[in-house]
């Protein structure tokens, strides 16, 4: 595709209006492919706001950016108007520093995290090891919402790697804090039977609360309770205690202060837990599920609200 004069003042534009953009397929919290996921966890882990263009909703941007830049493929990163290339170059500058200097952020802490791995995970881990054979790392995956993953791989110069009892465990040096203290265990009991990470710097898990106690907190003012259910849905049965919603998306309740205690609610506790989940996984450290919805809130604790 040729690119227009018209097209390339769409694109000037949109260089001009924001210092950092992201040309990707999709969205940040739903990239439609591996590249573009690996240059938005790349960019998430610094924490750094950046505009995105999703180049799967616009045809024109799509063909047209890649004659703007020479540059054949999507994602494309620009910072201040200039190219920085794809997923595999965004990856290494993040790696190697070059990104926070590119953005104007403190050169990355190199310092290496303080890991272990259990005694009963050493012989699990180099068994993996062993049998894949080469010169390879346990490399320990964490992104800004602490989903951890861990996989072997070749090692990375720029990484960061550590020691644990004779088994190299490797780690983005994006990631290094958020993996400082982790454990790697070997478990067989009621977490399940494998390998299991246990991670003190994420947020606690999602507590359930019982409507009465939610009703109690919201009275005090300890709690911010958010109705996860449309519109329509509110209108046939609604809690009578202050509380927002989701009408507007979620950016509003995303805004708050990490330290915000949030309690969520549904008709019966699923819709709300998968959204207190949400919540917790940006980082809000406080985070409650209704139990029972408001079904279980209209029997056990205010009868004159409607069950549907």
């Amino acid at each position: 595709m040729s690119l227009t004069p018209e097209l390339r003042q769409r694109i000037d534009e949109l260089l001009q209006a924001n210092r950092v953009v992201l040309f990707m397929k999709g969205d940040p919290r739903a990239p439609q492919c591996g590249f573009s996921a690996k240059a938005v966890a790349a960019l998430s882990s610094l924490e750094v706001p950046y505009a995105h263009v999703n180049v799967l909703a616009d045809g024109e941007i799509r063909e047209g950016i890649k004659a703007y830049g020479n540059w054949p493929t999507i994602p494309q990163l620009y910072i201040g108007g200039e190219l920085v290339g794809g997923s595999d170059i965004i990856e290494q500058m993040a790696g190697s520093g070059e990104l926070h200097a590119a953005l104007g952020l403190p050169p990355p802490d190199r310092t290496p995290p303080a890991i272990t791995v259990t005694p009963a995970a050493v012989p699990v881990l180099r068994k993996a090891l062993d049998d894949a054979g080469g010169d390879l790392v346990v490399k320990v995956d964490i992104d800004p919402r602490f989903r951890t993953r861990l996989a072997l791989a070749t090692r990375d110069p720029s990484a960061l790697t550590v020691d644990c009892g004779g088994i190299a465990v490797q780690v983005d040096v994006s990631a290094a804090r958020r993996a400082d203290n982790l454990v790697i265990d070997w478990a067989d009991d009621s977490r399940g039977k494998g390998l299991v990470v246990e991670n003190p710097n994420a947020p606690p898990a999602v507590r359930a609360l019982a409507p009465v106690d939610a009703q109690a907190r919201c009275a005090k003012g300890e709690v911010r309770l958010v109705d996860v259910r449309p519109a329509e849905e509110r209108a046939q049965a609604e809690v009578p205690v202050p509380h927002s919603t989701l009408d507007a998306g979620p950016g509003a309740i995303e805004g708050l202060p990490k330290d915000t205690p949030l309690a969520f609610l549904c008709h019966h506790g699923d819709r709300s837990a998968q959204a207190a989940e949400h919540f917790r996984q940006l980082g809000f450290r406080a985070v409650y599920n209704v139990e029972g919805g408001i079904d279980a809130w209209a029997e056990h604790v205010d009868g004159s609200i409607p069950r549907y």
